[in-house]
């Protein structure tokens, strides 16, 4: 498959250690400060499993809480062009409804969005080898894209494990993907877990890319300020 090189707009590809780890969660907020410096944002989820019924039509909230974000740009159907309602990987949960993940689509979806945005935020589906096929990988689509990996992390014991195999997957796939930084995610309340005192150390101290920021239990904002523009590889905040 040719790589899609950057035509009109920059990007980020937020990926995963795992599913579950908050990835909507942190590229929402992500688009929200991109939007707010300025930039015309464009939201991208190639394809959803466990979306829901809603008056004939299946609802991938992911989906909707990223066009939200990013203020509604263009058309919702086209944040996520393709949608099933089985919690499977995309490509059985096409299956379970006698479809079939369409892997061109999944590429050309991203077209919509270059031409009306400055700045694309991409989640992927699950973790960089999620499957998306018998034969590809999500990390095939953040290769195809270009944009450089946001890897979101759960803050809870295991996590520095998780994520240096996020990295060396990133680093090993095809000519390698680049890697902007690690954002340390909160996505359940804290429980009895000593591990959440020492997992930012030391994932810093082990990870060669940065741990941009941290983001608490339901926080509104990261702990610290990230240019993501500068990151997307456009001109900073304006």
């Amino acid at each position: 498959m040719t790589a899609m090189k950057r035509k009109h707009a920059a990007g980020l590809f937020v990926t995963g250690t795992d599913t579950g780890v908050g990835k909507t969660y942190v590229g929402a907020m992500i688009a929200r400060e991109l939007r707010r410096a300025g930039f015309r944002v464009g939201v991208y989820k190639p394809a959803a499993s466990g979306c829901r019924r809603q008056g004939g039509k299946r609802v991938s909230d992911d989906a909707v809480a990223l066009w939200e974000a990013a203020g509604r740009p263009g058309s919702l159907e086209r944040v996520c062009p393709q949608r099933f309602l089985a919690p499977l990987a995309p490509h059985l949960a096409a299956l379970e409804e006698g479809q079939r993940l369409d892997s061109k689509l999944l590429r050309e979806g991203l077209e919509y969005w270059r031409r009306r945005s400055e700045v694309i935020v991409v989640e992927g589906a699950g973790g960089l080898m999620s499957p998306l096929g018998e034969e590809e990988y999500v990390a095939d689509l953040a290769h195809d894209f270009g944009f450089p990996l946001i890897v979101v992390a759960r803050n809870a014991l295991g996590v520095i494990n998780q994520t240096l195999q996020t990295l060396i997957a990133a680093a090993a796939f095809r000519d390698g993907l680049e890697v902007a930084g690690i954002v340390l995610n909160h996505p359940a309340a804290p429980g009895d877990d000593p591990s959440l005192a020492t997992n930012r150390r030391e994932l810093i101290a082990r990870c060669v890319p940065p741990v941009l920021a941290e983001v608490a239990h339901r926080a509104a904002s990261f702990d610290a300020e990230v240019d993501w523009a500068n990151l997307a590889g456009v001109a900073p905040a304006r």
